[in-house]
């Protein structure tokens, strides 16, 4: 059992509501190939995209799986995703399907949860999703230099981590990706909103092995410091979840939210196809 603060840890409420998709009214996007599209994929609920579904070929653009929270106060919104972690409960609160549960599966620019289909069936948008927050100021007691960003209590202590006989944190992930396939989102704080893979080059997938990752997929992206900021750094690890779909936009792709980082070598990715949201947190399918 790897050890935590997880006793000391503060579970604080926020609420946000089901964001409608929007179109801007000059709607064409160009892809990788020069044509220009009009994209759609994010917001709302999204019915026929769950974790563990692939993260490639839906006809949709950054596709977020199950039903998208904001809070139309820009303050309140900002602090939800900073408090948000993936593996807490969500609540419906409003509508048809209030008291039922869900469970937070990532980040994009709203915080994305999942819910078994027949309770997709009875949200509508506007409905209030009250979020148990836990997570925040999490520590590994006995790897100080490992920050935690994004994973909630249930997600650590279920994700079958171990230690090495070199004193390493090994990790279970279902995939190794090289920092150089990494594209928007670095510039962006690693607390807040995801960062997506470069998927324009679909022969490159394919020789690195990572062509058919998994919505909730867990995998590492190597040579990397993600502790305050996103940068490459040799040796380094972020462990993160794909959750949010593929693009045909430059330098986009599925999203990777970041979980754990070390900057010295300190994480051991264990390759295991098992590694996934879904088994991790026992999500029903």
């Amino acid at each position: 059992m790897i050890r935590t603060n997880i006793d000391d840890l503060v579970i604080m409420a926020v609420t946000g509501q089901i964001s409608p998709p929007t179109l801007q009214r000059s709607p064409y996007r160009p892809n990788n190939d020069g044509l220009s599209l009009v994209l759609i994929g994010m917001s709302g609920v999204v019915y026929n995209a769950r974790v563990g579904d692939a993260a490639y070929g839906w006809t949709g653009d950054h596709v977020e799986p199950g039903a998208s929270i904001a809070h139309d106060n820009f303050d309140v919104d900002h602090a939800m995703h900073y408090l948000a972690c993936v593996g807490n409960e969500a609540v419906v609160t409003s509508g048809l399907a209030a008291g039922a549960k869900g469970v937070v599966t990532g980040e994009h620019a709203r915080l994305l949860v999942d819910f078994t289909p027949d309770i997709l069936e009875q949200l509508c948008v506007g409905d209030t999703i009250l979020l148990k927050t836990h997570g925040r100021g999490m520590k590994l007691l006995d790897f100080p230099t490992i920050l935690v960003k994004k994973a909630g209590p249930n997600l650590i202590q279920n994700w079958g981590m171990t230690v090495s006989p070199e004193g390493k944190l090994r990790v279970p992930v279902v995939a190794t990706i090289p920092a150089h396939i990494m594209g928007s989102g670095a510039e962006l704080t690693p607390e807040f909103v995801d960062q997506d893979l470069m998927t324009g080059d679909r022969e490159a997938l394919a020789e690195l092995g990572i062509d058919n990752l998994k919505l909730g997929d867990l995998v590492a992206v190597m040579d990397t410091d993600h502790r305050y900021g996103r940068g490459y750094k040799p040796g380094g690890v972020t462990i993160g979840v794909i959750m949010h779909g593929d693009s045909v936009m430059t330098g986009h792709g599925p999203g990777c939210q970041d979980l754990l980082v070390a900057a010295d070598g300190e994480i051991e990715p264990v390759i295991d196809e098992k590694a996934n949201l879904v088994n991790i947190l026992g999500i029903k399918k």
